[in-house]
């Protein structure tokens, strides 16, 4: 074995041990169980019931990471201009929120969002409406709760992006007559990019296959991959359909990685030529 690779080797063999063996292993239940055939996954890709929650899955993942970058973006902006002594307790704040137990943030979402949460009861008290809103159990409370545990995966790239950006620039467009929204249009949102790609695919990637916040703040209607996963295996004992579907979702994640991939790749070839 060649020298170089000797310090690889530790890291190798994790990698294979807790990588490779049991996706290969999910890939055999998914052809093997409970009889030999690609049976699984003509179920899953054929019946309409699982293509909804294919459906729902992607529908949910998409919907979060677009709403994570709106929010994200003018807080990493925020993050990289201010001073640094101030940014230093706001990325504080912002890093040990993820520190808190996921499902007690998800717990708190619940109850600010029921109809007589915190935010319900405030809006109805400042006559704002009438009825209480229906901020659970749907599309609107996952995609709350969801953007709220996402929001650092966000910002962490983006800030390191936009810190990289010389200001320079901007006071250049603007003294070249370039009013803020074209200043930001046509030069700081392009040469944030690569953050804005490598903070929206984790966010995606780990939205679609995201499972307590989906369950608690979700509904029977929104049901996702992962959690229709986990009811094959755990009270069905589905292990080969449960298998098909965890491998179906992991092909679709590697894909979009190596998109994420080929596209900054090219977009860095470009840049440089």
């Amino acid at each position: 074995m060649p020298a170089g690779l000797n310090g690889l080797l530790p890291a190798l063999v994790l990698i294979v041990l807790f990588f490779v063996v049991p996706v290969l292993a999910l890939l055999l239940r998914s052809v093997t169980e409970p009889e030999p055939g690609l049976q699984n996954y003509a179920a899953l890709l054929g019946d309409g019931t699982y293509a909804r929650v294919f459906f729902n899955t992607f529908l949910v993942a998409s919907v979060v990471t677009i709403v994570t970058v709106l929010v994200a973006f003018p807080v990493a902006w925020m993050l990289a201009i201010m001073p640094s002594a101030l940014a230093s307790i706001v990325f504080g704040v912002i890093i040990l929120s993820m520190w808190t137990n996921l499902l007690t943030r998800t717990y708190a979402w619940m109850v600010l969002l029921q109809r007589t949460g915190v935010i319900n009861r405030t809006l109805m008290a400042a006559g704002i409406i009438d009825q209480p809103l229906p901020l659970i159990n749907n599309l609107t409370g996952v995609t709350i709760g969801m953007v709220y545990i996402m929001l650092p995966f966000m910002i962490l790239p983006l800030v390191g992006t936009l810190r990289a950006i010389d200001p320079m620039t901007l006071r250049a467009a603007a003294l070249c007559g370039a009013s803020p929204f074209q200043a930001f249009r046509r030069i700081l949102l392009p040469l944030s990019l690569p953050g804005v790609a490598a903070g929206g695919l984790m966010v995606f990637v780990m939205s679609l296959g995201y499972f307590v916040t989906p369950a608690l703040l979700g509904g029977t209607s929104n049901m996702m991959l992962a959690e229709m996963i986990a009811q094959m295996i755990q009270s069905l004992l589905n292990w080969g359909l449960g298998s098909a579907a965890a491998f179906i979702l992991l092909v679709v994640t590697m894909a979009l990685y190596a998109l994420q991939l080929r596209l900054v790749g090219a977009r860095r070839i470009s840049g440089g030529a």
